[in-house]
């Protein structure tokens, strides 16, 4: 249960003001239809978070077990800073926008995820915990918890966020976890 609630929890957190939820929002003022946009980020997001997933606990099981520690601490000290730079949206151009609300919304949130700081940070989470599933459940629903708002709500929802300090508060969390790595490292030795 860890595993979910810290997968759930960054994930979540680490959305906010994130490109992702600038391309929701975007989409459902495209579409306007809000269904198939959150059942396109929900087919996107499992896939995208399982490969993911499974790839950091694949490169956990080839590290020495006694650096993966440290190495996972300054991961996630990495996001931490990442998370500090606002992201902007780029998705006015695309070419899949002719293939309705639903392929539009899997192919674009499947490729806004490829390197972003959420992808990174289920390999990290994966690697950290030895429940893949539970960190793939709990990076889906954390991804569906940050955007299901802006499709619902849209643009009322994000001129009231503060994105300034929800990625204060995710870069907070993501040391958080880092300081915990460190700190159980210590107390099973």
């Amino acid at each position: 249960m860890d595993a979910f609630l810290a997968s759930t929890f960054a994930v979540a957190i680490a959305e906010i003001g994130d490109k992702t939820q600038l391309l929701s929002l975007f989409l459902v003022a495209r579409y306007a239809t809000r269904m198939p946009i959150i059942l396109g980020i929900f087919i996107a997001t499992v896939l995208n978070h399982a490969l993911s997933a499974w790839l950091g606990a694949w490169v956990a099981s080839f590290i020495p077990e006694a650096w993966l520690p440290w190495i996972l601490a300054v991961s996630f000290i990495a996001i931490a800073l990442w998370l500090l730079i606002p992201d902007k949206d780029d998705s006015e151009d695309s070419k899949f926008l002719g293939m309705g609300a639903f392929m539009a919304t899997t192919i674009m949130f499947f490729l806004a995820e490829i390197g972003d700081k959420t992808q990174v940070a289920t390999v990290v989470l994966a690697a950290k915990f030895t429940e893949t599933y539970w960190v793939i459940l709990g990076t889906t629903v954390g991804m569906l918890l940050a955007n299901v708002p802006v499709i619902m709500a849209g643009r009322w929802l994000m001129e009231r966020l503060p994105l300034a300090t929800a990625r204060i508060g995710a870069s907070i969390l993501f040391i958080v976890l880092a300081v915990i790595t460190v700190w159980t490292t210590f107390m099973n030795s």
